[in-house]
């Protein structure tokens, strides 16, 4: 049995470009990983602690047959992978930061893992590059993505070239 996933890229520190497309393609290697599609590039500035320097953001959907926690390990390895530390500070500046943002029609929410992401509504960052790929997808208990991107305010945010 195999799902459709939704993940969110970013990152705001080196070269970020390059590392969320060697990114995708480290994660599309993985054994029960397969690319589906992936979202143009967006700058958007930074959201929580804003004195650091802005983001670029990306999407991708993957075809996979890990559960939802194996994906989940499989997308803190590649963090890690890419000089990614968690050090506990959130919104802090990062190499790359990927989020699991829905799990096929799964609702999850536990210690670990809370799908789709609770907070997707309210960042443009997110809905953005996702309304790239899965603008018609339905998240459950959310609504559809292109709903939920004309509601949101994206004033800052910059499709890159």
């Amino acid at each position: 049995m195999s799902v459709i996933a939704l993940i969110g890229l970013g990152g705001n520190l080196g070269d970020v470009r390059t590392r969320l497309d060697a990114a995708m393609e480290a994660l599309a290697a993985m054994a029960g990983i397969t690319l589906v599609a992936r979202s143009r590039f967006y700058r958007t500035p930074p959201w929580g602690n804003v004195d650091q320097p802005d983001f670029v953001n990306a999407a991708m959907a993957v075809e996979t047959s890990l559960e939802a926690h194996q994906l989940l390990d499989a997308m803190l390895a590649t963090e890690r992978a890419f000089g990614r530390t968690r050090d506990g500070e959130r919104w802090g500046p990062r190499t790359l930061d990927l989020d699991l943002l829905a799990y096929g029609d799964a609702i999850l929410d536990d210690e670990r893992l809370s799908v789709p992401h609770p907070r997707i509504r309210e960042r443009a960052f997110v809905l953005l590059p996702l309304g790239d790929i899965a603008l018609d997808a339905v998240l459950p208990g959310m609504g559809r993505v292109g709903d939920m991107l004309d509601a949101i305010d994206s004033t800052g945010c910059e499709l890159l070239p």
